[in-house]
C-alpha cells in the first residue's frame, strides 16, 4: 500500500504540472492586470517629478508687473464701457 502511488505516477505527474501551469498562467494575467491598473492611476512618485519641473520652469516664467503698463492696456482695450458690473452668481 506504501507504494500505490507509484502505479499512477505518469497521472500524478501531468496533474501536479497541468497544477503548476495554471497557477504560473493565473500569476501573469494577475500581473498583467496590476500593470494595467497601474498606468491608468496617477502616481505620485512617477508622475510627478516631470510635471513639477515642468511647473517650475513656468513659475520662473512669470513676473509681477510694476504697474506703468497698466495705462497702455486700458487704451487698447476692447471692453463695452456701457456694459453691466459683472457680480460673480448672478444671472441677466
Amino acid at each position: 500500500a506504501e507504494y500505490m502511488w507509484m502505479e499512477n505516477e505518469e497521472d500524478f505527474n501531468r496533474q501536479v504540472e497541468e497544477e503548476l501551469q495554471e497557477q504560473d498562467f493565473l500569476d501573469r494575467c494577475f500581473q498583467e492586470m496590476l500593470d494595467e491598473e497601474d498606468q491608468e492611476w496617477f502616481i505620485p512618485s512617477r508622475d510627478l517629478p516631470q510635471a513639477m519641473g515642468q511647473l517650475q520652469q513656468q513659475l520662473n516664467g512669470l513676473s509681477v508687473g510694476d504697474g506703468h503698463d497698466s495705462e497702455d492696456i486700458l487704451s487698447k482695450s476692447n471692453l463695452n464701457p456701457d456694459a453691466k458690473e459683472f457680480i460673480p452668481g448672478v444671472k441677466y
